[in-house]
């Protein structure tokens, strides 16, 4: 069986890294920068980053309408950090004119879990990965403050300093969004989900 084609969105942000954790998957990759680039695709990552800034350069190389297309015809996508706000169908605390990609029934707050100064590294259990625990590194990380029917949640965190647990990872179908960063890890099974989520789209 031909191995996925699976795009990395690639504005701005954890490009390499995500190209590099689907290759090492025995995925084919493809960095998206034009409309063009989406093409022939199985999935779509859209990488940690700067929100703000990715949002910018989508509609700045035109690329932003023909992705919200393909998302809306049910595109399989991972969002990781500004990922997971650009995939939120929702988003508080965004600046006025920012726009977001859509495609997941979720709400989303930006930098929830503060400034650069305030990014953390933590262990947790992700439902459905085996092998045990995951190490995930948050970096002025979102959180889910809500999310919609039949979406799963698949993490939580409680962050430090505070007592009650945020939701981190959750899932809908082929659409998975993480608030941490595993492309800067060199574990690779959350990549290798979301390949077995677009195996089974």
């Amino acid at each position: 069986m031909t191995s996925p084609l699976v795009g990395v969105l690639a504005l701005q942000g954890d490009v390499r890294e995500h190209l590099a954790a689907l290759t090492a998957c025995g995925a084919r990759v493809r960095s998206v920068r034009r409309p063009a680039d989406l093409s022939g695709l199985d999935g779509i990552v859209l990488p940690g980053g700067e929100s703000t800034t990715i949002d910018k350069l989508s509609r700045a190389f035109e690329l932003r309408d023909p992705l919200v297309a393909a998302l809306a015809r049910g595109l399989p996508a991972f969002g990781s950090c500004a990922g997971m706000i650009m995939l939120a169908d929702r988003v508080l605390d965004r600046p006025a004119d920012q726009q977001g990609f859509g495609g997941l029934d979720i709400v989303v707050r930006r930098n929830a879990f503060g400034r650069q100064v305030e990014s953390f590294e933590t262990d947790l259990e992700l439902a459905g990965l085996p092998g045990g625990a995951l190490h995930a590194v948050f970096i002025r990380a979102p959180w889910v403050e809500e999310v919609g029917p039949g979406v799963e949640v698949l993490a939580q965190v409680t962050p430090p300093g505070r007592s009650s647990p945020r939701v981190v990872a959750v899932r809908r179908g082929a659409r998975l969004a993480t608030a941490f960063h595993p492309e800067v890890t060199d574990d690779l099974r959350v990549h290798r989900y979301f390949l077995e989520l677009i195996d089974h789209a």
